[in-house]
């Protein structure tokens, strides 16, 4: 009678594991199903992008497509103008941010705790309260339709976030290493940049890859910013402007498809690669005192 009893137990639990793998497998086949879709779009050519019938996919797939995408008549400038906003603050954000980290975690200076709660109280600060300040700001000294609102205030960090999340890491490090290097002569930029920085790598490769993803599909900032018709605009800018535009909006069809593709795809490749240390970096932060 036991036997029996477990033998129903585990069919029970088999049809239980059944249903739950069909049900998961039906919400991850309606999730993917308009990438997939977009995806196909993009190898159609133009006339099957606006063609009323629906197509699930291409006759022939046009990989040309691509090629396009990147050429002068599509939106190459836009892969350009984003690239370099980008590749910038890729590198000096993380940067500027541990270095204002160090300065927190590893030093100490009249007013410490003062600077470190007021920066932290920026933070609640949502970002359209200061829009119109910044904005005023950037028209007195001539940066509108320009790379500069995107670069120069990055200097400075790139926001509380990434300071206070480096800053957290660095405390986990330990002072010993800092003391024994002050005690060899080392000055507070050799110990940040050959002794604290190099330990720092998870969190700075988190950094990068938030830093990275924000601004590849930053449609706001330019919108607000580089509103002229000769201003470098990005490429999340330049898809949805040649979307409204009704003059071009049945044009280039395919292409922005092509568009979306690799604006979705490279955060996605990014996060795969880099999936560890991420992981890493999020946990070691939140285990700092």
């Amino acid at each position: 009678m036991k036997a029996l009893d477990n033998h129903d137990a585990r069919r029970q639990s088999l049809a239980v594991k059944i249903l739950l793998y069909a049900l998961m497998t039906l919400v991850a086949v309606i999730l993917i199903f308009p990438y997939a879709f977009m995806v196909s779009k993009s190898l159609m050519s133009h006339e099957e992008v606006v063609d009323p019938t629906i197509k699930l996919l291409p006759a022939v797939p046009l990989f040309s497509n691509y090629a396009e995408l990147f050429s002068d008549s599509g939106y190459g400038m836009g892969f350009l103008h984003t690239f370099i906003i980008v590749g910038v603050n890729c590198v000096i954000i993380p940067l500027s941010a541990s270095f204002i980290a160090f300065s927190f975690a590893k030093l100490d200076f009249i007013g410490k705790k003062v600077s470190f709660a007021v920066m932290l109280g920026t933070m609640m600060l949502p970002g359209a309260i200061t829009q119109l300040s910044l904005f005023a700001i950037y028209a007195k000294l001539k940066w509108l339709n320009t790379f500069w609102p995107f670069i120069i205030p990055n200097l400075f960090g790139g926001g509380a976030l990434y300071i206070f999340l480096i800053r957290q890491f660095m405390l986990g490090i330990p002072r010993d290493m800092d003391n024994a290097a002050k005690i060899d002569g080392a000055n507070a930029f050799v110990r940040y940049w050959s002794i604290i920085l190099p330990l720092c790598k998870p969190v700075l490769i988190y950094v990068v890859v938030n830093v990275f993803i924000s601004y590849w599909g930053d449609y706001y900032g330019p919108l607000i910013y580089m509103r002229s018709s000769n201003a470098p605009k990005t490429l999340a800018q330049v898809v949805f402007e040649s979307a409204v535009d009704e003059n071009v909006a049945t044009d280039m069809a395919n292409i922005r498809m092509c568009g979306g593709v690799i604006m979705s795809v490279v955060p996605a490749i990014l996060f795969a690669f880099f999936q560890k240390q991420l992981i890493e970096g999020v946990v070691l932060t939140g285990l700092k005192d």
